[in-house]
């Protein structure tokens, strides 16, 4: 037998594989029971019909078999069809009991009237959907091969109508042992390919899931750093202020003064950024200028005024490029004014080369080590975002000597 036609096969029915979250749509055999009682139907009629149409046997032994054959009607009912909807193999016993029943309705049938044989067209698809191979191809042998005996030992027909008898059980239980194991293989394929197709759906749906996860994520880590380099770093900027100008109140009224005014200027800065976060649009340094004007105003607001130094070619640049090269200042500028120390100095350089900028921010704090973990977000974020433009982000720090923060960024 060839490898297409296994004989180890487990049994088959009229339904679908297991299913898969995902799967998009139930299988076509789970639609196809409809047609198949249609199918069982047109054949015992058409048998019955035959049986009665006859010239041999005598009509009451025609009734008998036409009776007998009425009785596969119920059975199939209540016994058959219910299995045909379990997973193969789900019950066995059961299954042959079945099997059983319809040989002991059919093979009387068709030892009385010859062409009760032909029901066996609606007889055989069940051995081969409920029995695994070798035994369904048993079982159909004694379905095809048995009527013809037992006919043949009521009525002791000639020797010719024997031989074709014969002769079409034989060419019946080939007929149907090739293409029923043939049509096995073809379920195996379309239930394979099925539980194929829900595995990719369901592996789709997973992929979907988490790269709706993924975006998700990014989006909130892209709104942390623009919170933390925008209205975080403003507030603390407030807040620092704030505590400025009630040590000054009474002892420096002029100080306190500018200390108010640069309050204003953030306070008015702070609400140009939220705004520039809920449209989505450019920073509000950025919004209409350049980076360098940009970058000189947010360094008037650091206190003391920071200084600015540009380099090189200035020109325009990708948005998105300019965007990182201020969130670092404004970063680094933050730092500096949190932990470098009341006395410490600032400044800002942009040198524009031909295919990078470079960013560099000093101060004349104290230092810090930049090996140690940071507790806070800003130096990830800086680092982060430096990485999504393609570009590096080093600090170098020392106790009592300074930090410089230098952000380099490929020009494309």
């Amino acid at each position: 037998m060839s490898a297409d036609l296994q004989v180890e096969e487990p049994p088959r029915r009229l339904s679908g594989p297991a299913r898969f979250p995902g799967a998009r749509e139930s299988h076509v055999w789970d639609r196809a029971f409809g047609p198949w009682d249609l199918y069982f139907g047109l054949v015992w009629a058409a048998t019955a019909a035959f049986v009665l149409g006859g010239d041999f046997p005598p009509l009451p032994h025609r009734l008998a078999a036409v009776a007998l054959l009425a009785l596969l009607v119920p059975w199939y009912a209540w016994a058959g069809r219910p299995l045909l909807l379990l997973e193969p193999g789900a019950r066995y016993g059961r299954s042959v009991r079945y099997l059983a029943g319809n040989l002991a309705l059919f093979l009387p049938a068709s030892a009385l009237a010859g062409e009760a044989r032909l029901i066996t067209f609606a007889l055989a698809p069940p051995c081969f959907m409920l029995l695994p191979l070798r035994r369904a191809v048993a079982a159909m042998g004694m379905v095809a091969l048995l009527p013809v005996a037992g006919w043949a030992l009521l009525w002791r027909p000639p020797g010719n109508e024997v031989f074709v008898g014969v002769l079409g059980s034989v060419v019946t239980f080939a007929f149907s042992a090739f293409f029923g194991a043939w049509i096995i293989r073809i379920i195996e394929q379309s239930q394979n390919r099925a539980s194929l197709i829900a595995e990719l759906d369901a592996t789709r749906e997973e992929v979907a899931r988490l790269s709706a996860e993924r975006g998700a994520h990014t989006e909130r880590e892209r709104m942390s750093r623009e919170i933390h380099d925008t209205l975080a770093q403003g507030f603390t900027s407030l807040l620092m202020l704030v505590q400025a100008v009630q040590s000054e109140l009474d002892t420096d009224p002029a100080q306190a003064r500018r200390h108010l005014d640069l309050m204003a200027a953030t306070a008015r800065q702070n609400l140009a950024e939220a705004r520039a976060l809920v449209t989505g649009g450019a920073p509000a340094d950025l919004d209409g200028g350049s980076l360098p004007d940009a970058v000189r105003r947010l360094a008037a607001r650091h206190d003391p005024p920071a200084a600015v130094s540009v380099t090189g070619d200035v020109r325009p640049l990708a948005p998105a490029l300019e965007v990182v090269a201020l969130r670092t200042c404004q970063e680094s500028l933050s730092n500096a004014a949190k932990h470098a120390g009341p006395q410490a100095r600032c400044a800002v350089s942009l040198a524009y080369g031909g295919s990078e900028l470079t960013v560099t921010v000093r101060d004349t704090g104290r230092g810090f080590d930049p090996a140690a973990p940071a507790p806070g977000y800003g130096l990830r974020g800086l680092r982060a975002r430096a990485a999504e433009a393609g570009g590096t982000a080093a600090i170098d720090s020392t106790a009592s000597t300074g930090t410089t923060v230098t952000v380099t960024l490929p020009i494309r």
